[in-house]
């Protein structure tokens, strides 16, 4: 293979030996999910210790990379434990490539807490939110065909330094252009690719000199919105995702108690208990939503979002119990192989599972990736295209939200 890593690309089969370094790796999600695809990772990164064992634990144990013969996840890969603010690009190249080499692809997911809506969205005035600026002088200084981001939904209409939504990720996508790069965004739902779980993210695809990927279309749709000309498959859903599962082990099922369990009991499918409502401005009876840890899911439909809490949703079974999902059945919500290793504490282990990037999606985005490294470099080079009209109307009404109820969130969250 030539310095640049990317050896003759004459077709997308040719272009699944395409190399990609894997920065903010976590468990593995985007990894597994582009290794489906047909990249292959050289070095994956991660600053938590429980991380970097899982990463070392389920490529130690030789898991074979679906459709793809002869072909393990993790294989090969160097896996960096180290701040990303110490790692620089010599850290991050083969140990006998030339310092010219170029990967294919440098793709990760910075800490999505600061722009969170289950956190406290300090966005750039938390640390974590300053970790995006590394991940862009990595790009700058590896020079990668194409960058591929993802984060949390938030990440649209959060706030810069000015205070303005929106404008984070306009920095982000500006700081790319600084460094030569071009870049498209869209919100996938993790649902309409597959997966048993609705789960939207933001994504990013970024380029110098090849021309950007259109963003992959669905494979899969709300049964109640299709059609008889539509040729995509119902969502899948969490009832027949957990029908494909072996029975969860004893130790791992938790079940409610006392009051909670009368409850809980009490609930159809598909709702929750309720949270206090917060009477704002707009909402004189209050602001409300589901408690995180107390809602039972509806087994007809993909399930909710998996959260980074060791408090996922409860599941009714057969005979009228309730129990809450496994780690196990996150992990597979999420699209993991069976048999990745998770390593630490239970805890840990939920929180690595929700962290993660779901695979379905990743294995899409993949794809399109390497149609656009197989067509070669553009003619000439690739512009930003402008946002699309959802991005513009999530902002508009964050500034509504913000001029009306803004200053009482701000006390709410100073609060905490």
């Amino acid at each position: 293979m030539p310095a640049d890593g990317l050896g003759s690309f004459g077709s997308v089969s040719a272009a699944r030996s395409a190399s990609f370094v894997s920065l903010f790796s976590g468990a593995g999600g985007l990894d597994v999910g582009l290794e489906r695809a047909g990249w292959k990772p050289v070095v994956a990164t991660d600053f938590d210790t429980d991380c970097v064992a899982t990463l070392t634990a389920s490529r130690d144990a030789r898991l074979p990379v679906e459709a793809i013969s002869n072909r393990t996840f993790l294989d090969g890969t160097r896996i960096v434990h180290s701040d990303i603010a110490d790692v620089c690009a010599a850290d991050l190249r083969p140990a006998d490539a030339p310092p010219s080499w170029r990967p294919a692809l440098v793709a990760g997911g910075p800490p999505c807490q600061p722009w969170s809506s289950a956190g406290l969205q300090r966005g750039f005035a938390d640390p974590r939110g300053q970790l995006v600026e590394h991940f862009i002088r990595l790009v700058g200084d590896l020079r990668p065909h194409f960058v591929l981001m993802e984060n949390v939904r938030g990440l649209v209409t959060a706030v810069g330094p000015s205070g303005k939504p929106g404008e984070a990720l306009q920095l982000i996508q500006q700081g790319l252009a600084d460094v030569g790069y071009a870049s498209a965004v869209a919100l996938l739902n993790a649902a309409d690719y597959g997966a048993a779980q609705r789960r939207v993210r933001l994504f990013l695809v970024a380029s110098s000199d090849h021309a950007l990927p259109s963003f992959p279309p669905p494979s899969h749709q709300f049964a109640d919105e299709m059609t008889l000309l539509d040729s995509r498959a119902p969502w899948v859903s969490l009832g027949e995702l957990l029908a494909t599962l072996p029975a969860p082990d004893p130790e791992d099922v938790v079940r409610p108690k006392g009051e909670r369990a009368r409850q809980l009991a009490a609930l159809e499918p598909g709702t929750g208990l309720r949270t206090e409502g917060r009477v704002e401005s707009n909402r004189p009876g209050g602001h409300w939503g589901y408690r995180q840890d107390c809602f039972v899911a509806d087994p007809s439909l993909p399930s909710r979002t998996i959260r980074a809490a060791s408090t996922p949703d409860w599941v009714k079974e057969p005979d009228g119990s309730l129990r809450r999902l496994t780690w196990r059945e996150c992990a597979a919500l999420q699209g993991f192989p069976r048999g990745w290793h998770f390593t630490g504490t239970i805890a840990s282990r939920f929180r690595q599972i929700g962290n993660a990037v779901q695979t379905n999606v990743a294995e899409a985005m993949g794809r399109a990736l390497l149609t656009a490294l197989a067509a070669g470099p553009a003619d000439q080079p690739p512009s930003s295209p402008p946002w699309p009209a959802e991005f513009h109307r999530r902002v508009r009404y964050t500034v509504s939200e913000h001029r009306v109820n803004g200053d009482h969130r701000v006390r709410v969250r100073a609060s905490v």
